[in-house]
């Protein structure tokens, strides 16, 4: 009896498990419309593209080396184990010898395939961050060299420390300081943050953004309801990012809690928009559809930390601040001459720092000291990592197009195509 109720759960946490995945897999679609809406239309094919390829890419080198790093598990080694066996009844065979040795006492378990699946649609949604944030002036083929070393070893480096359980390079223990990052604020969302704005910085802004006495010249987007779209995209993938890393659904407890975290995400992004949109009206005088599209991503990223603890309320005051964090953020960057064309370094980086510090105000297991470790850990790792690999890259092929393929768009520059080629001409 034990045995076919645990085989139950098995199954039922594996297909929520996998469910969820397929998600947070949709949310590549969701930042490819995203994207493509907030850039001109000669960049859009070039755009597209990158969203596809980074995709590709993180799925091979997470495969290859990224899910060793990060969890110590093996792809390839797992396949060769079960290599000329029965794989469902081996699978079966070790989970449930494995389970009767521990002694199951209803926590999750589910398969490595499964799991793999999981942190891989993870691994990828960092690496669109840092997509929207280049875009309009970098090379197709040193932005993916980057995710290469992005996919494969910056972000299951960092991984390792936090959701891995792994010392930082001996010295201290994330988990021992009280850090907490639930379904990952600063272990994704910052990590792809910090790897966009260093290169951002090596990059430069794009031609005119800036005048010569720093004032700034906005460069709207080419279709505003694909943005939207997007926007809706990811905040409907969402409930995969966070409801999944319940990490289980097969007993009462967790079937509540999946709820919860259901009912905050969405309760956060509701009043991340609001909150952006009130602040658009009142600083510039006009509602600001871009600031209400990253005040809701605003809203996601924030309780992206903390989603089970919360109660809905609190939840919509941390969505809340998130929203108004970005508008302010995204203002500062410009200040800085920081350009990113999506907002994405305020959305995913200094939102997703306000996520972290969020925490310890509902969830007792987490402390200041260590979201505080956590930050500087994960942001100084892949920012420096980052620069210097930019750097490399900028040295070996050059990471910008010339002043006259950006002027003709890089769809006809990286690709040979435009989007909407009879609509528009590339000038």
């Amino acid at each position: 009896m034990q045995e076919n109720i645990f085989e139950l759960q098995y199954a039922i946490d594996t297909f929520y498990f996998l469910v969820s995945g397929a998600l947070v897999m949709w949310m590549a679609a969701g930042f490819a419309m995203l994207e493509s809406g907030l850039v001109r239309t000669k960049n859009t094919t070039e755009i597209l593209t990158k969203n596809v390829a980074l995709y590709a890419i993180s799925c091979i080198m997470y495969m290859v080396c990224g899910y060793y790093i990060m969890y110590g598990g093996d792809m390839f080694l797992a396949n060769i184990a079960l290599d000329g066996a029965d794989n469902a009844d081996a699978v079966t065979a070790s989970v449930l010898k494995a389970s009767a040795e521990a002694g199951f006492d209803g926590d999750s378990v589910y398969s490595d395939a499964s799991d793999f699946f999981f942190q891989v649609v993870f691994v990828a949604t960092a690496m669109s961050i840092v997509s929207g944030a280049v875009a309009e002036r970098m090379k197709l083929w040193a932005f993916l060299l980057f995710a290469v070393v992005m996919t494969g070893f910056i972000y299951p480096m960092e991984g390792s420390w936090t959701w891995g359980g792994n010392d930082v390079f001996g010295m201290y223990n994330l988990g021992d300081m009280g850090f907490s990052d639930f379904a990952g604020s600063g272990i994704v969302h910052m990590a792809g943050a910090m790897a966009a704005l260093a290169g951002v910085i090596l990059l430069g802004a794009r031609k005119g953004k800036y005048g010569p006495n720093g004032e700034v010249h906005p460069i709207p987007g080419a279709n505003l309801p694909l943005a939207t779209l997007g926007t809706f995209i990811l905040w409907m993938g969402w409930f995969g990012f966070n409801g999944g890393s319940v990490l289980k659904l097969g007993d009462v407890a967790s079937a509540n809690s999946v709820a919860m975290v259901f009912l905050n995400t969405n309760a956060a992004a509701a009043a991340g928009a609001v909150a952006a949109m009130i602040l658009a009206r009142l600083m510039f005088g006009k509602t600001d559809l871009t600031m209400v599209l990253n005040g809701a991503l605003a809203g996601l990223v924030a309780i992206t930390a903390e989603p089970s603890t919360p109660s809905p309320l609190v939840a919509s005051m941390i969505g809340a601040v998130g929203g108004l964090i970005v508008v302010g953020s995204i203002l500062f960057m410009d200040k800085l001459k920081i350009d990113d064309p999506v907002g994405a370094i305020s959305v995913h980086g200094t939102v997703g720092i306000w996520g972290l510090l969020a925490v310890p105000l509902t969830n007792d297991g987490a402390s200041y000291t260590g979201q505080i470790a956590g930050i500087f850990t994960i942001g100084i790792w892949v920012f420096v990592v980052s620069f210097i690999t930019w750097m490399i890259i900028k040295m070996i092929m050059g990471i910008r197009v010339s002043e006259e393929e950006e002027y003709e768009g890089l769809d006809l520059a990286d690709c040979g195509m435009e989007a909407y080629p009879e609509f528009v001409s590339a000038k």
